[in-house]
Formats: C-alpha cells, sequence, structure tokens
C-alpha cells in the first residue's frame, strides 16, 4: 500500500556548442629566457593560450525524472550527475534537488511517526464510538473506543507510520490525540438531574498551576 511512486520535474539547462571561429583555451603561464647583455640572461613569464574552435551557451529543455522514494524525509538530496552548470573549459557541473516536504492538513510527521487530533461530541466521549481515518494512501484506520474517552487522550496505532527509508519493512506508528467538543446552549433543571444521576460523580474542584 506505500508503492514506490516517481516523480517528474521539467527544468532548463545550458550546454556549450560550436558558435564558429575560434577562441583562446589552454591558456598558462609558460618561462621565457632572454638575452640581456653578454654572458647576462633574464627568465619571465608569459601567458600562452591554444586556438580552440569558439563556444556558445546554449538554453535548451531537458526532462528529469525524481524518484521520491517512500520515506524520503526533508533535506535528502538527490544528484544529477553532469546536469548542472556548463563550463566552456572541462565538464559541466553537477545538479541536486533537496527534499522539502510540505505541512499536511491532517497529519504531522516526526521521524517515522505520524501524529494527527481527532474531535469527537461529548456523547461520543462518554459511550463510545466507531470510526474511519483514511490514511495518506488512501487506506481506512479504523478507530474504535467502548470507553469513556477523555480530552487529551492519546491512542496509538501500530504500524501506521511512515515506512522507514532504509528498511521499507520497518514502519512508524500513528497517534492519534482526542479533542471533546461540548454541546452549546442551556440544560433544564430535569436534563441536569439525570446527567448527574447517571454520571454518579462527586465534585473534583481543584485549583492548580497547570503551567
Amino acid at each position: 500500500r506505500r508503492s514506490r511512486r516517481g516523480r517528474q520535474a521539467v527544468v532548463s539547462t545550458q550546454s556549450t556548442g560550436e558558435s564558429g571561429g575560434t577562441r583562446q583555451c589552454n591558456c598558462r603561464m609558460e618561462m621565457k629566457t632572454h638575452m640581456t647583455g653578454p654572458g647576462s640572461f633574464q627568465m619571465t613569464q608569459h601567458r600562452v593560450c591554444d586556438q580552440c574552435p569558439g563556444l556558445k551557451l546554449v538554453t535548451e529543455t531537458e526532462d528529469l525524472e525524481l524518484e521520491i522514494e517512500p520515506g524520503m524525509v526533508d533535506g535528502m538530496v538527490q544528484k544529477f550527475s553532469g546536469k548542472g552548470e556548463p563550463h566552456m573549459e572541462g565538464e559541466p557541473g553537477d545538479l541536486y534537488f533537496k527534499v522539502k516536504t510540505l505541512k499536511h492538513p491532517q497529519f504531522h510527521r516526526s521521524g517515522d511517526d505520524l501524529y494527527t487530533n481527532l474531535t469527537i461530541s461529548l456523547q461520543e466521549a462518554l459511550v463510545g464510538f466507531e470510526m474511519e481515518i483514511k490514511h495518506l494512501d488512501g487506506h481506512k484506520v479504523p478507530v474504535k473506543r467502548e470507553k469513556v474517552t477523555w480530552f487529551g487522550a492519546v491512542i496509538m496505532k501500530k504500524g501506521e507510520g511512515m515506512p522507514n527509508f532504509e528498511n521499507r519493512n520497518k514502519l512508524g506508528n500513528l497517534y492519534i490525540t482526542f479533542d471533546v467538543k461540548f454541546p452549546r446552549g442551556e440544560l433544564t433543571a430535569e436534563e441536569k438531574d439525570s446527567v448527574r444521576s447517571i454520571l454518579k460523580q462527586a465534585s473534583v474542584q481543584t485549583v492548580y498551576n497547570g503551567l
């Protein structure tokens, strides 16, 4: 379900081509000896170049296929040899692509683990519920609670995280944090008595520093 998938990017590159005429190339400094008088010599440096065919930079478009492998993380680099800046003398440089992960509206990644939040109603928090979460690759992750779920509770779904880049058989976990949405509106006196009768919960009012 987490199959290998490729991505393509179109980039503009420059290459060298003949422009006609000649140009100086392979330039180097050579020492020359000159006679300055009887028995007197002087050595000087001179720049010497060869004559090579004229070259110019030509802009052309080339399709480069990027393979985004499962489990890749921010900062990973893919190298394209010889696809970088061209040089009049010698081989062109290399082109590097760095992976940058965009923010997802439902999942946050940390290592191979995924984190998400799930909002449920107060009724669902008290009596339980059953639902499915759609994962990144489309498969459904079942979530079932048969007991009370409090605000901030976290459950773990083993093996529902991201695949490990080095070991595809190793998967991270999915952590789900619950938010509870309370109903708005007022309860009647009779409804309040019914809630007290069902919950049978004593007062736990406590003042403390929660920071």
